[in-house]
Formats: structure tokens, C-alpha cells, sequence
């Protein structure tokens, strides 16, 4: 503290005879000292947000191969006419073809879009030329009761859940849309084929699942179901997937959203008269990204969109009242005492973000909240590129100890897709506007673009 108020004595020229008085609020600006935060405070540079992209990157590319092996000799497959009982696909850290990395793949995607570095796509469409080379071949050699029992692309030739299906389809129907990849329709189509028409859903036609309680839903589906559906509207002009993506949300706002407080409760059960309500970090983050990516497709004369926008503000303004002074929101939201949680924060960074660079909310509120978020998400980018501090995979509960003690992990891919976004939607914001330091805190200063 001494060496701060020497330093600003100097900087501001106080005289030597003032500089050896006991600093006070006479002699010294103290209103300029510099406090003692948590995390960076202030814009970073755009070269330091690619810097930590490209340190995640690097990770994931070494660490997701798309090959196949033989098993026995571990020698490379890749001729079809190889595949036999003995081809495996070449185990990596993270699983190709789930969820999660489905968000991953649209996270790169929109990395290229913003930073113009185009290796991120290129990881895309090499992981997907492979699976569209490898899935048919697989799907045409080995009966399905094998391809279960192995595990060997089992989600995308036969999905049985919207984790199997979803956010894979939805990057893919990015890729295919923006000419990245030409090859994935079939694939494409196999997946909203489930998703559309073979999903659970209640008698009113809102989404749901029969786990852990008949007639229940998910928070997280939302984000599960609607970007695949509103992607699909858009590749195919057909109104009628617009029109159950809008359907879906409000359904689901109507019995879980709690007005009071601006935040979504994790799970809902029909048979239920009153619900305990757990205000689960991630779960919101799947809603706003389901509601930020429905925004970006859905039209703008669509009855239903004014509706979808109103919602996607209230739920920013909710969670801006819980992010905490490090820049993180909790695991349970409004539980101050749950720890502080790495995914969520980067999808709000991410959606918040995005958010300004559309215009859908003002930068000027919201702008530096975003970047506090980033901020806090490159912390937790460790030397090797891994994503710290996200939650694992989580069920639905309802008791508050399930929520509090979730592990975390550097392996649960739940946090890699959100940090690209993160990273790549800041980036943008930086492109787009401009902030500085005035009276030592972070304002917009103007739109550059």
C-alpha cells in the first residue's frame, strides 16, 4: 500500500515536502489508489484474449484425435474397406460426438467468425468429414445390437436421448449452412429426425422426460432442443420448427421461471404441488444460450419473437444481480456459500456478450459485466490449456446438499465449448466498441464499428 501512494504522489507531482507528510485525504488521491481485486480489472487486449483461445485450442487439438485404430496392433485405419471387429476409435480426452462437444464445435466455429483465424473452423470440419466418412461405414457393416454394445458412433446412428442428438446436430446444420462441410445432411436429418419427432413430450406438446419422476423437465433441455430446431427452421425455411422452438421456451418459462427473483429453478415435475426450487448455475446458462441462439435465426417478423426477446432480457437482468465481485456467479446461483462455478459464468460472458454485439441489450450496462466474466473464466485456463472449476455432469435433485458438492474436473467437457465462446464473443465486443478507465471504472467509451 505505501509503494501505491508513493507512486501516485509521484505521478501526480506532489512535492517532496508534501511526499514526506503521512498521506491523507489532503495530500494523496486516494479515490485513485488501485484496490486489490480478485481477478484483472479492465478490458483485456484482444491479443491476450486470442492468446488464451489459442491456449485451449492447442489442448483440445492434441487431445481429440479423430482416427481410427485397430485395436490389436493400434495401427491406423483409414480405408473403410478395414473396418472389421477390431476398429476402434483412437480414445482421446473428450468424446467427439457428445453434447458437449457439440457446443464445443459451434464454440470454434464462431471463433473463426470473430477472430478471423480460421483453424478453429478447420478443427471443425476435419473432426466432421471424419465422422461423416466413419458413421455410414459403421452403420453399414455391424448390426445395431453391436454398435450399442460397443459404444462405436452409437448417439448419432441411434439417438435415444436429446444429449445424443442436439448440440452436435446443431453444429453441424452451422457447418453445413455457412459451406464448411457439404457432406452432412444425412447425418443431419437422422438427427432432428429423433429430436423433432421421437422426443417425449407431455400432453400439451412441451418437451420432457420420464426421469428421475414421470413427466419431468429439465431446465438444461431447452438448450438441448431449441437451437438444433430454430438451426433447422433456417436451413430448411419451414415455419413449423420456428414455431415449437418459440412453443418450447414459453412453455417451459411458464412453470419454471421465477419472476422474483430473474432466475429459472433446475427441474419441474407435473405431479408436484410445490416445487423446491434450485436455481442451478449451469441449467440457466443452457436457457440463455437456448434463447440467444433461437434470436440469431428466428425471424424478425416471427409473432413469437418479441416474446422470446423479452424473455432472454429478463433473465440477464436477474443474473446481473448475482454475478459476485469476482467476476463468477455460483454454482446455485442465489447461494452465496455454493462455490463459485467456471461454465456458467463463461456462457453468461459468452450470451451477454453476444447480446451487445446484436444490439438486443445496451453494451453501456451491460458491456463491462461481460468482460468481468472473461476476466474470470481465463483465470481458470490453466498452463496446459485445460478449463478448471466446471461442474460435472449433474442430474436433477431437490435438496440443496446434490447441487453443493458436484465435483469439479478439468475432464468435464461441460466447460471447454463455453470458454471458446467466451473468449470468441469478447473478442467481437472488443472489435466492436471501445472501453476505458475513467475515475477507475470500466466504462463503454464508444462503438468503433
Amino acid at each position: 500500500m505505501k509503494k501505491a501512494i508513493v507512486s501516485l504522489i509521484a505521478f501526480y507531482g506532489i512535492t517532496s515536502a508534501f511526499a514526506q507528510q503521512k498521506a491523507n485525504d489532503v495530500t494523496t488521491p486516494l479515490h485513485l489508489l488501485k484496490p486489490d481485486y480478485p481477478v484483472s480489472y479492465g478490458a483485456p487486449s484482444k491479443e491476450n484474449v486470442k492468446a488464451v483461445l489459442d491456449k485451449v485450442f492447442n489442448y483440445l487439438d492434441a487431445v481429440t484425435p479423430a482416427q481410427m485404430i485397430n485395436k490389436q496392433t493400434g495401427e491406423l485405419v483409414d480405408d473403410i474397406n478395414g473396418l472389421d471387429t477390431n476398429t476402434i476409435l483412437k480414445a482421446g480426452d473428450f468424446r467427439l460426438t457428445s453434447y458437449e462437444w457439440g457446443v464445443t464445435y459451434s464454440a470454434m466455429q464462431r471463433a473463426t467468425e470473430t477472430t478471423g483465424d480460421k483453424k478453429y473452423a478447420e478443427y471443425v470440419k476435419s473432426r466432421f468429414d471424419f465422422l461423416s466418412k466413419w458413421i455410414p461405414a459403421v452403420k453399414q457393416k455391424f448390426a445395431l445390437e453391436y454398435i450399442q454394445s460397443k459404444r462405436l458412433f452409437n448417439q448419432p446412428i441411434d439417438p435415444h436421448a436429446l444429449d445424443d442428438a442436439g448440440a452436435v446436430c446443431t453444429s453441424m446444420i452451422k457447418a453445413q449452412r455457412s459451406g464448411l462441410n457439404n457432406n452432412l445432411r444425412p447425418l443431419i436429418d437422422n438427427y432432428i429426425n429423433y429430436v423433432f419427432a421421437k422426443e417425449y413430450r407431455l400432453k400439451d406438446g412441451t418437451i420432457g422426460r420420464n426421469r428421475p419422476q414421470k413427466n419431468t423437465l429439465w431446465l438444461d433441455d431447452l438448450y438441448m432442443y431449441i437451437p438444433e430446431v430454430a438451426q433447422m427452421g433456417k436451413l430448411t425455411g419451414d415455419k413449423k420448427y420456428f414455431d415449437d422452438a418459440v412453443k418450447q421456451l414459453l412453455n417451459y418459462s411458464k412453470r419454471m421461471f421465477n419472476k422474483e427473483k430473474g432466475l429459472y429453478m433446475h427441474g419441474w415435475v407435473e405431479s408436484m404441488e410445490v416445487h423446491p426450487q434450485f436455481h442451478w448455475g449451469r441449467a440457466n446458462g443452457w436457457a440463455l444460450l437456448a434463447m440467444s441462439e433461437l434470436l440469431d435465426v428466428l425471424p424478425e417478423n416471427h409473432a413469437g419473437r418479441n416474446a422470446v426477446l423479452q424473455q432472454f432480457k429478463v433473465l440477464i437482468k436477474g443474473l446481473a444481480a448475482y454475478q459476485s465481485g469476482s467476476g463468477f456467479w455460483h454454482q446455485l446461483l442465489d447461494r452465496n456459500d455454493s462455490y463459485l462455478e467456471t461454465s456458467a459464468t463463461a456462457i453468461y460472458a459468452y450470451c451477454i456478450a453476444h447480446a451487445c454485439n446484436k444490439g438486443w441489450i445496451d453494451a453501456m450496462t451491460y458491456g463491462p459485466m461481460s468482460i468481468l466474466a472473461w476476466n474470470a473464466v481465463s483465470t481458470k485456463i490453466n498452463d496446459k490449456g485445460q478449463v478448471e472449476g466446471t461442474c460435472v455432469g449433474t442430474g436433477m435433485a431437490f435438496d440443496p446438499a446434490f447441487y453443493y458438492y458436484r465435483p469439479v474436473n478439468v475432464f468435464a467437457a461441460h466447460g471447454y465449448g463455453p470458454a471458446i465462446l467466451a473468449g470468441a464473443e469478447i473478442f467481437g465486443l472488443l472489435s466492436n466498441f471501445s472501453f476505458d478507465i475513467n475515475d477507475s471504472a470500466l466504462q463503454l467509451k464508444e462503438k468503433t464499428k
